[in-house]
């Protein structure tokens, strides 16, 4: 931010919003600035009024009204920066918003500039050509690493550094805490520090992801999910997973040397409940990436303007945490109604969807985007062009052997010995059902065993089997629709012949 603000003031821009919830690391750099361009800082917020931070005991509480503050800035002869903190609130005044456009239209030749420093970004249609808008984005890393540093340095000071704390774990410790700010981090290692008794170990890495957690999910458009699930609990799909396993590297600095792009995402099209959302959980575990989740239906606002804000901070989250694995469940309902959006909710949905692709298209940041979907009846044609993804794979139902594998993998899950059990009769009898559904029977089974206090056995298996009807079955013409799609248009996940993209991750 600090060079983009720079050539905005040389330029003379009158009017710039920074948006940013770190107001102290915002200041230090518009300080700096100032010292360099020589030229005053002058602060204003509604609770102290006009601030010089040379003189900060020198308040004037009589400029917190917005409009004598304004005119004070029209009527000032001197070069400076007016940093006005959190503004936002008063550009609800119509007298307030002309006054800046009249402030705008003066301080264009002059050596006067304004900026409205604050988290939230809303601009009045009247001042959409007169202000430019500045992100100031979270810590890099490497600015984390000097913050990160001068703890670890102060602690050593204090003694309260474990001598295993090695440089390896040093940077896993910068790389967990990036997505967050620097007060943030900061907190988040003291906790990690009073919760290992008073010193700075290995296991903050955990403390301060488990913090991370829960400050991304105040915004409520991310989930921050455990990325537990193996890739050997996915049944089948070995396809897709040989395509998985061959960019295990693929974000590294080697790949970049090799001239490898970093990877964009794949989207995931099948039948539901075949394991489409396992796969996305366990990529994350594979590659040893945060795994974050993207709920489409949350971006969606009543306030004009904040479903578009929603998206671009649910981005910004995503790609502040990079390298990161975001996962985009049933994208097809997120995103429904895109072609009637401009009858249904003014183009809302058209183009929070239209600014979701082009991210798609043009990131620049290495989040793996792991979409799935269900309904190929509603999803956009814009979503399935070639550049989006790097590959479409078709998820269709388990075949024989891999349903052998489904059975196998639950049953162990559930503390049983798959080789007491006839897998093959078992595969045979459930043909036609999900990975979900094969988990079902086995917890039904399990239920009938326990009810009559015994172990469980084939016999409560196949009895089970008998009772269920497939969905596959009862939605034999929509199944049919989305093999025909998927043939001309998907890779198939599984590397059966004869069916076409068979399997799926089926462990959930």
């Amino acid at each position: 931010m600090k060079d983009e603000l720079d050539l905005y003031i040389r330029a003379r821009y009158p009017l710039l919003w920074v948006v940013t919830a770190e107001e102290q690391r915002a200041l230090q750099e518009i300080e700096t600035l100032a010292q360099a361009q020589r030229k005053r800082v002058l602060l204003w917020s509604a609770t102290v009024g006009l601030v010089n931070p040379a003189t900060p005991d020198r308040e004037d509480a009589s400029r917190r009204d917005p409009l004598a503050l304004l005119k004070t800035i029209l009527d000032d002869k001197e070069a400076g920066l007016w940093v006005l903190r959190d503004f936002h609130p008063f550009l609800k005044d119509a007298t307030v918003v002309r006054r800046l456009r009249e402030i705008a239209f003066a301080l264009g030749a002059s050596q006067k500039t304004v900026i409205l420093l604050g988290p939230v970004l809303k601009i009045p249609p009247e001042l959409e050509k007169e202000v430019t808008v500045v992100d100031f984005d979270l810590p890099t890393a490497a600015q984390l690493q000097v913050k990160v540093d001068e703890i670890i340095a102060k602690l050593r000071e204090a003694k309260r550094v474990d001598p295993s704390l090695d440089k390896r774990q040093q940077a896993r410790l910068v790389q967990a805490c990036l997505g967050l700010t620097e007060n943030e981090a900061s907190n988040a290692l003291a906790k990690a520090v009073v919760q290992a008794g008073g010193v700075l170990s290995g296991a903050a890495v955990e403390a301060v992801t488990a913090e991370k957690k829960q400050i991304i999910r105040k915004s409520g458009l991310l989930e921050y999910y455990d990325n537990t699930e193996l890739i050997d609990n996915v049944g089948g799909l070995e396809t897709l997973k040989g395509w998985l396993r061959k960019r295990v590297r693929a974000f590294t600095d080697d790949a970049r040397a090799f001239g490898l792009p970093a990877p964009k995402g794949i989207l995931l099209v099948g039948v539901q409940g075949c394991g489409k959302s396992l796969i996305a959980r366990s990529v994350a575990n594979m590659w040893r990436l945060p795994l974050l989740r993207l709920d489409a239906g949350r971006l969606f606002s009543s306030l004009v303007g904040s479903s578009e804000e929603n998206l671009r901070q649910a981005i910004k989250t995503a790609e502040s945490v990079a390298p990161a694995v975001l996962w985009v469940d049933e994208i097809e309902k997120g995103f429904s109604g895109v072609g009637s959006s401009n009858v249904s909710d003014a183009g809302t949905a058209a183009r929070v969807f239209g600014s979701f692709i082009t991210w798609l298209q043009e990131k620049q940041k290495p989040v793996f985007v792991v979409a799935t979907a269900n309904d190929i009846s509603n999803l956009p044609p814009e979503l399935v062009r070639k550049g989006r993804f790097d590959e479409i794979f078709f998820v269709d139902l388990p075949s024989a052997a891999e349903r052998t594998d489904i059975w196998r993998i639950h049953l162990a899950k559930r503390n049983r010995d798959p080789d007491q059990f006839d897998l093959t009769t078992l595969a045979m009898a459930s043909e036609g059902l999900s990975g979900a559904e094969i988990e079902q029977a086995v917890v039904a089974g399990l239920y009938e065993a326990f009810d009559a206090n015994r172990p469980l056995s084939m016999n409560d298996l196949l009895d089970v089997l008998n009772e269920t009807v497939p969905l596959s079955t009862m939605m034999r013409e929509e199944l049919d629709a989305l093999r025909a799609w998927a043939k001309q248009r998907a890779r198939p996940a599984s590397d059966r012949e004869g069916r076409g993209a068979r399997g799926e991750g089926r462990a959930s």
